[in-house]
């Protein structure tokens, strides 16, 4: 298994210590440290949040110097889950690790995800023993829905949000994935960004937010 070693991070804003942690992932060919750039639209409304951004455990294979989850080829379902599958154990580690150091729990987490980060994110967070706060996933497509069957070990709050106008992962994948939660059991909510790209505009950008902040106050309660 590789393992997760670096990346980029945002401390909490009120100087405490973390009181939960945004897992942020990010996309094929990406980093951490693109992905962290989202964190400071959101640290007004989640001040004692520790948000962190790992780099993908592989140098990617097409796109110079930024990172892969695993080596992505194309979109056929198998391979896609195979994939998802595989990196999985990585991140799995790493939330594990991170929960233990701030002495937190899953309650106290919320995954987001960019387009490969995506299928990350449901990946682990539908399949931990415990459930998260919150998934949130941009411009993405749940992955390995047939091996999940009929039983999710958790099901934690989802909310896809994707752009008309995305010519990577076509707006099919948000309606195809919430239709394949739905069937699961999950509760999914959907944003859906006219004229955006395979992107996060700023109102994609604050619905997340407000997911989030939503879910660890119900989490809290």
């Amino acid at each position: 298994m590789s393992k997760i070693v670096n990346g980029a991070s945002l401390q909490p804003r009120s100087g405490g210590a973390p009181k939960n942690i945004v897992l942020l992932l990010h996309g094929f060919g990406s980093s951490g440290s693109d992905m962290i750039s989202l964190a400071p639209e959101w640290q007004e409304a989640l001040p004692d949040t520790l948000f962190l951004a790992p780099h993908a455990p592989q140098r990617c294979s097409i796109m110079g110097g930024g990172y892969q989850w695993w080596g992505l080829s194309g979109f056929a379902p198998a391979a896609l889950a195979a994939g998802a599958a595989s990196a999985a154990p990585a991140i799995d580690a790493f939330i594990d690790r991170k929960l233990a150091q701030y002495d937190l729990s899953e309650a106290d987490l919320a995954l987001v995800g960019f387009s490969q980060g995506t299928m990350m994110a449901l990946q682990v967070g539908l399949r931990r023993p415990r459930a998260v706060a919150a998934i949130v996933g941009y411009s993405g497509m749940l992955a390995g829905a047939a091996d999940l069957g009929h039983h999710v070990p958790s099901k934690p709050p989802v909310l896809l949000v994707h752009g008309t106008a995305d010519p990577v992962v076509p707006i099919a994948a948000l309606h195809m994935s919430e239709s394949q939660l739905k069937r699961l059991g999950v509760e999914v909510e959907t944003h859906i960004s006219y004229g955006v790209a395979h992107s996060v505009d700023p109102v994609g950008l604050r619905t997340g937010r407000d997911f989030v902040t939503g879910a660890f106050v119900k989490s809290c309660g």
